[in-house]
């Protein structure tokens, strides 16, 4: 199972040369007539592959007609494109969705409520941090945060609530330096091409997530490329890009900061490539797709409700509400880490 990840129903691909086929009752990886892995068929609910990894007309043909949705990304965790099953039936909640993007009050609505739960986010996991390092002043950058909260609820434009982002973020980013091991340097957020090996991960772990909400969203009904928050942009898919944003944070950061402080990740399973962009080993991202998968599926108590839940069912969830929301115009009301 060289360089091959099944990790609860998700399987990553990674072995160069592989290819996928189907057999009667199970998925088989293979690579020059070896066996590399073995899965049953229907255990599987999203498929990944990185880089040159083929798959047989059959195993295309099983993926369609079981809802399996396949993303094909670069080595470096790009995503180039999809295998899509046919969309949701769901017309009316596209029109309802058509129809509330050309209403202005309620996508100032929605904007405002997920970018105030990502600020909330931001200052509650700086917060939950200083508390075990007392040393540690963020007295400065929690400021901005909380300036930027005050602000919100009085503005008018999203350009104006993406401004107030845009000082918080630059804030939060800040405070997430310090609290990273000392033998990772990272100095600001950098995205194409990510120039460290912070930024190399952070970029990896948005475009997984971004990925799995987007897939949602789409089985949902939804139409992707129009959001709220994120306007439209020719192939941008805006609406996960709205939906990750409360998620980034608590589930993508929070990653990055375990894999690097309890040194599971090292600088030594990075290289450099052109224009100095930083990118994971093939072995080390068979290991932090691992970790992902762990952190996606660990159970916790979500004190929104007092019950047991995960990231990937919250992910769910959030997509539920969002459609809710749309359907009835109503208000959205994000996941806030508590």
């Amino acid at each position: 199972m060289d360089n091959q990840a099944l990790t609860m129903s998700t399987l990553y691909l990674t072995e160069q040369g592989s290819k996928l086929r189907k057999t009667s009752k199970r998925l088989v990886v293979e690579k020059y007539g070896t066996t590399l892995l073995e899965v049953p068929a229907y255990g599987i609910d999203r498929l990944l592959i990185f880089g040159a990894v083929q798959l047989s007309t059959q195993a295309i043909s099983f993926l369609l007609d079981s809802g399996i949705e396949v993303s094909f990304l670069s080595m470096n965790g790009r995503l180039k494109g999809k295998l899509t099953p046919v969309q949701s039936k769901n017309v009316f909640l596209r029109l309802a969705q058509y129809d509330r993007y050309k209403d202005d009050e309620f996508k100032l609505m929605i904007a405002r409520s997920i970018i105030e739960a990502k600020l909330k986010n931001q200052r509650t996991l700086i917060l939950r941090y200083q508390r075990n390092h007392p040393g540690i002043d963020f007295t400065s950058e929690l400021d901005t945060i909380d300036n930027a909260l005050s602000s919100l609820p009085h503005k008018k434009a999203i350009s104006s609530i993406m401004g107030l982002e845009g000082a918080s973020t630059g804030a939060y980013f800040r405070c997430y330096a310090r609290m990273l091991s000392q033998n990772f340097v990272f100095e600001k957020r950098t995205r194409h091409p990510p120039l460290d090996p912070v930024n190399a991960l952070l970029s990896l772990g948005y475009v997984l997530i971004t990925n799995e909400i987007a897939a949602l969203v789409e089985a949902a009904g939804f139409d992707p490329f129009i959001g709220f928050l994120h306007g439209l942009r020719y192939g941008r898919q805006s609406l996960p890009l709205d939906l990750v944003e409360e998620f980034r944070h608590p589930v993508v950061d929070g990653l990055v900061q375990t894999v690097i402080n309890s040194g599971s990740i090292k600088e030594a399973d990075f290289h450099k490539e052109n224009k100095g962009a930083v990118f994971l080993n093939k072995d080390a991202l068979k290991r932090f797709l691992s970790f992902y998968e762990e952190r996606m599926e660990k159970q916790f108590l979500y004190r929104e409700n007092d019950s047991e839940t995960c990231y990937r069912k919250l992910l769910r969830d959030q997509v539920e509400n969002m459609e809710r929301a749309v359907l009835n115009g109503e208000q959205y009301q994000p996941f806030l880490v508590r």
